[in-house]
């Protein structure tokens, strides 16, 4: 497999994020942040407080996509990323799942053979249909100058959710299971791709400009499981949903993999997302030149502000110069950034070197 090349595809209309992804070079690139509808928003704690629960929201058309908005009307963000989560496609799986206040989400844990069986054979779009037309909502409130990003989890982050019932450490509920039922664990991560292909191809004709692959967790697994689990179902995700959607710029975050992620870089991707711990230097030197990347301010950084914030900036802008690169956070922003900082940020990337 090779990087996408730009001018190859027939794409939708031209802005300054999706020329990024399709190869472009600018002087001041485009910026989005992961999490950037959410908690550290009031206008979104105020809405918050409307629905029952977070799934709830999720899973509200008019709640979503007015979360999807907010940051796009606060700060001018170039790219719009979906309000939704992961964890929706083990619900539409048929496995329990729900969000408790200050302790995040729960699902019925799989414990056995009999436990992925019971899941759906096949993911039920019936149940993420509002997700679609959240999708479908927000796309037409944001008009063609802004992009939407949809979005999932790679198979193994939401199988460590699915197997442990909840977020963990280091995963060790999920890599014991795939050493101990190393088959039973291909079956589930086979499963989820499936699902996965399924979802973003919705996504896609509902009308997302770009799909991210969230890995989350990809960091914790030495080199050959990180390969068996990660790697491999990833690029077979890529590549399945590349040939039902042949156009969509990707983007993969394989957070926390160290030098494991040249690997990633060798795929149909559109742009490989660096996580904090990433040096700038070593990522313009090792990765492919035409390759976008993405990131990679430490969201801690965002929340001192101050003269920490602004080096870490010039510092990306000036390892990133001359290259495809979006501006983003290593990771997602903490509820406790203060919005100023936020607002300091968009200006200085977008005031440039």
């Amino acid at each position: 497999m090779s990087h996408v090349q730009s001018g190859t595809l027939t794409r939708g209309p031209s802005t300054l994020f999706l020329d990024t992804l399709d190869g472009s070079v600018a002087d001041k690139p485009p910026i989005w942040l992961m999490r950037q509808a959410g908690r550290y928003l009031p206008e979104y704690r105020e809405m918050r407080a409307t629905a029952p629960s977070f799934l709830d929201f999720c899973y509200n058309p008019k709640l979503a996509s007015e979360a999807t908005l907010q940051p796009i009307r606060r700060f001018g963000f170039d790219a719009a990323i979906l309000f939704s989560d992961i964890l929706v496609i083990p619900d539409a799986l048929g496995q329990t799942v729900s969000f408790e206040t200050g302790h995040g989400p729960r699902l019925d844990p799989l414990i056995d053979a009999a436990d992925v069986d019971q899941l759906h054979a096949e993911i039920d779009m019936n149940r993420l249909s509002p997700v679609l037309e959240t999708v479908t909502r927000a796309k037409a409130m944001l008009g063609p100058a802004t992009p939407l990003i949809g979005f999932c989890g790679a198979p193994w982050t939401v199988a460590s959710y699915m197997i442990a019932g909840r977020g963990t450490p280091d995963q060790a509920p999920a890599r014991l299971f795939a050493y101990r039922h190393p088959d039973l664990f291909q079956r589930l991560i086979d499963r989820l791709v499936d699902a996965s292909v399924t979802y973003l191809t919705a996504q896609v004709s509902a009308g997302v400009d770009a799909i991210q692959i969230f890995d989350s967790w990809a960091g914790v697994l030495p080199t050959l499981e990180y390969e068996r689990w990660c790697l491999r179902p990833v690029q077979t995700l890529v590549t399945r949903l590349r040939v039902a959607c042949p156009t969509i710029r990707i983007i993969a975050f394989p957070r926390a993999t160290g030098r494991q992620l040249i690997q990633a870089a060798d795929g149909q991707v559109s742009a490989l997302g660096l996580d904090t711990s990433v040096d700038v230097e070593w990522a313009n030197r090792v990765m492919p030149h035409n390759l976008t990347l993405q990131g990679n301010l430490d969201p801690l950084a965002l929340v001192a502000g101050g003269e920490g914030l602004d080096h870490a900036i010039t510092r990306i802008l000036k390892g990133f110069a001359g290259r495809p690169h979006v501006f983003n956070l290593g990771h997602g922003i903490l509820p406790e950034t203060p919005i100023a900082h936020v607002e300091h940020l968009v200006a200085r990337v977008r005031a440039g070197l």
